[in-house]
């Protein structure tokens, strides 16, 4: 079956973004990631790279990690107001909204829907794993679905914002196996997380 993987960016101190949401890579962003870093995704996760990135590093690098993306509204208004309106065109793509009522895009899925369901329908279909680029609110509501953790872990610390599980999330303490682990120079670290035993 396939997994659910969260494949997000966060701060030592656990958030995803700051207070207002933006693209912490953004422009006037606080993090300008490594040169080591960016090799490090063009090499391993090259269809995690949004396509307009692609483009520019002459990335054509299938994947194998990933076939779907999926996110929330407020993850996917940080590209609309960047002028992207689907910035994976190379993965199936999935926005899981109430408001939104139509799509920007025709290869983007709007989903209405019940995460938790919708999630599960995805996982019993053939294909390669599910990636949750965020954010967290989408991420605290698929909280118990979530099969993988890899955490892009950057070098800094933000002192508030929006934490890797949202606002909202549930309080359930779940243990996890960390299963691999790549430290780059620059001070980034990609930690691998399988889901473990729930924690009574």
């Amino acid at each position: 079956m396939r997994k659910l993987v969260y494949f997000i960016a966060a701060t030592l101190d656990g958030f995803i973004a700051g207070p207002d949401g933006s693209d912490p890579t953004g422009p006037g962003g606080f993090w300008s990631p490594s040169e080591d870093y960016i090799r490090h995704l063009v090499e391993e996760y090259p269809e995690t790279l949004p396509g307009p990135a692609r483009t520019a590093l002459g990335v054509t690098a299938e994947g194998t990690c990933f076939d779907t993306v999926v996110e929330g509204r407020n993850s996917y208004a940080v590209g609309l107001a960047a002028g992207v309106t689907d910035a994976y065109p190379h993965l199936r793509h999935l926005v899981f909204s109430r408001t939104l009522t139509e799509s920007t895009d025709p290869r983007v899925e709007l989903v209405a829907d019940d995460p938790v369901s919708k999630i599960r329908e995805l996982k019993r279909a053939d294909g390669k794993d599910i990636w949750l680029v965020g954010g967290g609110e989408l991420a605290g509501a698929l909280y118990g679905e979530i099969d993988r953790v890899i955490v892009k872990l950057s070098p800094l610390t933000i002192g508030s914002g929006i934490p890797l599980f949202g606002r909202t999330a549930i309080f359930a303490p779940n243990a996890w196996e960390l299963v691999d682990h790549t430290i780059l120079k620059g001070g980034a670290a990609f930690l691998t997380y399988d889901r473990g035993p729930g924690i009574a």
